[in-house]
């Protein structure tokens, strides 16, 4: 019974019976928290285990088949354009919704340690060339560019002499094809580590409702993320040609939501998001392996989105003054450049987006963030949720419009 049931439905079962189970433990209990903390790790860990070689081997393939039918470019340029267009949309729209709806002051309160936290570009510049390039393969499974970029050059090499080269192009299919049923098995019982990520969730969400002067914050963007992703995300969809269901495609991406919400880590999601794209939206392996890498690199609009707004709401916590329209465009800017800066921070990006933002806004505002910091989790996972619905989105959207996505009979949804 448990075997044959669908992946999203798994991962209800497993978010519902965590967050009562967080609900019902003893928040405030050291022990309970130490526990938590250890198995929020175990499963993140569980949740990467096999996403670096799959992703490794896919985006060869992909690479290598795109470029000979000459489809690559055109591709990769629809995915950056999709990435620019919903950073814009999303990032302008929730600026805008803060501004009409704007949340309560949070009282300020001293803060005795001011973490520093940086993009640390240089450093990452640096990572993208490492000395060894094999260093690329094993990595802690945290920053991708460096293995997009080493799969690309094989990718490359592959068209040199195709005489020389067929064993390998075969050998990295079969390997692909494999790390692909891997990462299957461990998403069909990725369910029980979501128990132990949802329990922790509402243990920190218990205490942070306690505070209660939080609650404004969680319910804008809590209803603002809805709304965005199960309302005018789908409507998006009506604009394709030819015609298209958008609530059929909502359908097939509710598994990839709820993981991206609870773990708060884009990474974690890549094998699952990957599994759900090809088997419940119909996009090819070579085209999706390609969107979601760029998308989970490069766009997080969800992330920056939810920064900004915190940010804004940090201001008018600090000062009743209201916030001239240049710092409103200036927040609206840095927040979108900040969404393609991210790929070193898959399970903190909303929290370090809004580091950034008050650190580099200065005027006072530096530590501004930490008043914020036992919210950061569900600031982490509603940037993380919104990050993955629009990575399946327009992973759908780019497939359909370069021809490689075929509609897929809803009874045979994962």
């Amino acid at each position: 019974m448990l075997i044959s049931m669908k992946i999203w439905v798994k991962l209800l079962i497993g978010s519902i019976l965590g967050t009562v189970l967080g609900f019902l433990l003893p928040y405030e209990n050291t022990g309970v928290l130490e526990i938590f903390t250890w198995l929020e790790q175990f499963a993140l860990r569980i949740g990467r285990y096999t996403m670096i070689p799959l992703l490794f081997f896919a985006l060869i393939i992909a690479i290598y088949e795109l470029r000979q039918d000459r489809n690559f470019w055109g591709l990769t340029l629809k995915t950056f354009a999709a990435i620019i267009v919903s950073a814009v949309f999303v990032i302008a729209l929730g600026i805008l919704v803060t501004l009409l709806f704007p949340p309560a002051r949070i009282p300020i309160h001293g803060e005795e340690h001011i973490e520093t936290l940086s993009l640390h570009i240089p450093d990452a510049v640096l990572q993208i060339f490492p000395s060894n390039v094999f260093q690329t393969l094993i990595n802690d499974g945290i920053f991708l560019l460096p293995l997009w970029i080493f799969a690309f050059f094989i990718a490359l090499g592959l068209s040199f002499d195709k005489n020389y080269s067929k064993p390998v192009i075969a050998l990295g299919d079969s390997l692909s094809r494999i790390f692909y049923h891997i990462a299957s098995f461990f998403s069909e019982t990725i369910a029980l580590m979501i128990i132990a990520l949802s329990a922790y969730w509402a243990i920190r969400y218990h205490t942070a409702l306690r505070a209660d002067v939080f609650r404004d914050l969680i319910l804008l963007l809590g209803s603002f993320s809805v709304v965005l992703c199960f309302g005018i995300f789908p409507l998006f969809l009506y604009f394709l040609r030819p015609k298209t269901n958008p609530w059929v495609q909502l359908y097939g991406s509710l598994g990839t939501a709820l993981a991206g919400f609870f773990s708060g880590d884009i990474n974690f999601t890549i094998p699952l998001m990957i599994k759900h794209v090809k088997e419940n939206l119909g996009v090819r392996r070579r085209a999706n392996s390609v969107t979601i890498s760029l998308f989970s690199i490069f766009g997080r609009a969800g992330s920056a989105m939810v920064a900004a707004v915190a940010f804004i709401v940090i201001i008018k916590s600090y000062s009743s003054l209201g916030i001239p329209r240049e710092d409103i465009l200036t927040i609206g800017i840095r927040a979108f450049i900040i969404s393609f800066l991210l790929a070193r921070y898959p399970g903190t990006g909303a929290y370090t987006a809004l580091a950034v933002l008050c650190t580099d806004f200065g005027r006072g505002f530096e530590a501004g963030y930490l008043i914020l910091k036992p919210l950061a989790f569900y600031l982490i996972a509603v940037g993380t949720f919104i990050d993955v619905m629009i990575c399946s989105f327009a992973s759908y959207v780019v497939g359909k419009t370069s021809g490689f996505q075929e509609d897929k009979d809803i009874r045979h949804f994962i």
